[in-house]
């Protein structure tokens, strides 16, 4: 796994994060602008521990079964189908 597989996966969970992290602050009826760096703090924070950890178990080989989300691991399952 390259670089640009650990960077394309840190924006797609910092995205993900911020917008639930937004959104769950505008419910709580706070304004646009502190919502949205709530959403940006707490989702860069959020990301950062995913990815990293993510990196690590990868490197020691264990990958997720269930969601076969390294391209190793799809690559079996392509395999196991086909």
């Amino acid at each position: 796994m390259g670089n640009g597989f650990w960077i394309r996966r840190f924006f797609t969970v910092v995205g993900g994060a911020f917008l639930v992290i937004c959104a769950a602050q505008l419910l709580r009826g706070h304004a646009l602008p502190d919502a949205a760096l709530q959403g940006a703090i707490w989702g860069a924070i959020s990301a950062t521990v995913f990815t990293v950890s993510r990196f690590l178990q990868a490197r020691q080989g264990r990958h997720c079964a269930v969601c076969k989300d390294t391209p190793e691991m799809q690559e079996a399952g392509r395999r196991e189908a086909g």
